[in-house]
């Protein structure tokens, strides 16, 4: 199972360290502002998830080929001559990657340290949305979070509970791991592609 979960983890660091690159070369970074963007998209939200659970050394302190990855890929796509033609609707597909992987490893591990269900999938809800957040709060943008015509946070906390049910219901942790992985980036993504909302403007313009 610890290979299923790390190989998931380093496809959630690629996947969000790719959406925090097309909207850092989108605002016209250079590769410092780039891999910065890159880092704090796929490592904030496994360090605010660290802080508050009083994990130290932080996760990626003791995988440190996470940020190497990241400052290579950062490198790599600051000199690739087509990354400029990437537009910020790119982020859509790893950004929704990222969320699922994400959010359930991080209430994954809450439950490994014997927290309740509630406390896991809140926690598993920060770890997938707080490097996201971050991302678009220093690039100068309103957080998908924060959005009113985005459905984000509460599929992240709908993923993570149906998670906790099949793994409690399944014999197998890792089909119960699949199983919310694709909810939430399906979810994710039909919701952008039908435009589904929490809540509409009752007074359109």
């Amino acid at each position: 199972m610890f290979d299923i979960l790390y190989s998931f983890e380093m496809l959630g660091v690629i996947a969000f360290a790719i959406s925090g690159m097309i909207v850092a070369r989108g605002k016209n970074m250079d590769p410092v502002g780039v891999f910065t963007i890159a880092f704090v998209t796929a490592l904030g939200g496994g360090t605010l998830r660290d802080l508050m659970m009083n994990n130290h050394p932080l996760y990626w302190i003791q995988h440190q080929e996470q940020p190497i990855l990241i400052l290579v890929m950062a490198i790599i796509f600051s000199y690739w001559p087509r990354a400029h033609r990437l537009r910020e609707a790119r982020i859509v597909l790893p950004d929704a990657i990222g969320l699922g992987i994400f959010s359930i490893l991080g209430a994954q591990l809450a439950l490994d340290q014997g927290h309740s269900w509630f406390i896991a999938s809140l926690l598993g809800v920060m770890t997938g949305t707080f490097g996201g957040a971050l991302r678009d709060t220093l690039c100068n943008e309103v957080p998908f979070i924060f959005r009113k015509d985005q459905v984000y946070a509460s599929i992240s906390f709908a993923g993570c509970w149906l998670y906790l049910v099949c793994q409690w219901l399944l014999d197998s942790d890792s089909l119960a791991l699949s199983i919310g992985l694709l909810f939430i980036v399906l979810v994710r993504l039909l919701a952008i592609r039908f435009d589904i909302r929490l809540q509409r403007d009752p007074h359109p313009r």
